[in-house]
């Protein structure tokens, strides 16, 4: 096991410590700062304005944590590092959309769908074809199964899935990085019990969060933004195939899943019953909070439930 990777978790956590606090009076000064939707808590109508597009210092610093070592890991690095990069893309201009336009919303809804669908198919199609037992994935508890044909739709779940989970997560102050933080640490012990290897990506991913937490916890100065938020998704979802696990993901990234299954119920059920809410309101972090949760409780919650079922998913490797 090479211990020298540890090192790029190091690299990117001062990359991150030394840019966040350069990116936030710069943010400031370019006056982008976060457009609070009016339908949401109104307690959260006085985080309008606090710096945004945060995310921009977490990818800086994912990447050249990560860099150092791309010549020996490039096969396993730079497919994650290119889809990091990717998905933090998509967020980007939605996050500067959204910020000229001086609105909540920013790229329409087919335009995001449409450019992750691009980068989804690129990802599936080098997991696939460019690497070795390409549609095999991993079944907790069981072992490895070539899916075959099923692979396909499987992975355009998972991706898609991964990547809109991780930004309905993106809702409450430090909740994306905490629950991603377990997540990322899940990915760098799941490589070492398949490979003996340290991989050098998670730990980067996982230098750059803490950095960012440290002004992200409650109460945030900056944001991470759908640039930050969609990046997260995209470099779980790249860890995830890379690993030939994106069924753990069930697991591992369950905050994920709920965030956007509990928006699908909501809406339908809101169809459904012409106006009724089954939740108080969503994503499900909403519905805690509005239940009296604070959101620190709320974090520490949803970060403790990722990290149970982390250990259940490394129970289940074969």
């Amino acid at each position: 096991m090479n211990w020298l990777t540890l090192i790029a978790a190091g690299i990117a956590f001062v990359v991150g410590i030394i840019l966040v606090p350069v990116f936030i009076p710069i943010l400031k000064k370019l006056k982008f700062g976060q457009q609070v939707r009016e339908d949401g808590p109104q307690a959260h109508l006085k985080k309008s304005g606090i710096p945004t597009m945060g995310g921009i210092c977490i990818v800086i610093a994912m990447i050249v944590g990560t860099a150092v070592f791309f010549p020996q890991t490039a096969a396993h690095t730079i497919p994650v590092a290119a889809c990091t990069f990717l998905f933090a893309l998509i967020g980007f201009l939605d996050d500067y959309l959204k910020i000229k336009k001086k609105q909540s919303e920013g790229l329409k809804a087919w335009q995001k769908m449409a450019l992750q669908i691009i980068f989804m198919v690129a990802l599936m199609l080098y997991v696939a074809l460019g690497t070795e037992n390409g549609t095999s994935t991993m079944i907790p508890f069981y072992g490895m199964v070539d899916l075959k044909g099923w692979f396909y739709p499987i992975a355009v779940i998972a991706i898609l899935g991964t990547v809109n989970g991780a930004n309905f997560t993106d809702g409450l102050d430090g909740l994306a990085s905490c629950v991603t933080i377990v997540i990322t640490l899940f990915f760098t012990v799941a490589t070492a019990m398949l490979s003996n290897f340290l991989d050098p990506a998670s730990l980067a991913m996982l230098g750059a969060l803490v950095a960012f937490l440290v002004f992200n916890h409650y109460p945030a100065k900056i944001f991470m933004g759908d640039t930050g938020s969609l990046a997260l998704g995209g470099y779980v979802a790249a860890e995830a195939f890379l690993l030939k696990m994106p069924i753990m993901l069930i697991l591992v990234a369950f905050i994920y899943l709920i965030e956007i299954i509990s928006v699908i119920l909501q809406v339908g059920y809101f169809k459904l019953t012409h106006g009724k809410r089954l939740f108080r309101m969503a994503p499900i972090h909403h519905h805690f909070e509005l239940g009296g949760w604070s959101e620190v409780k709320v974090v520490i919650m949803f970060t403790i439930i990722t990290l149970v079922l982390s250990i259940i998913a490394v129970l289940g490797i074969r």
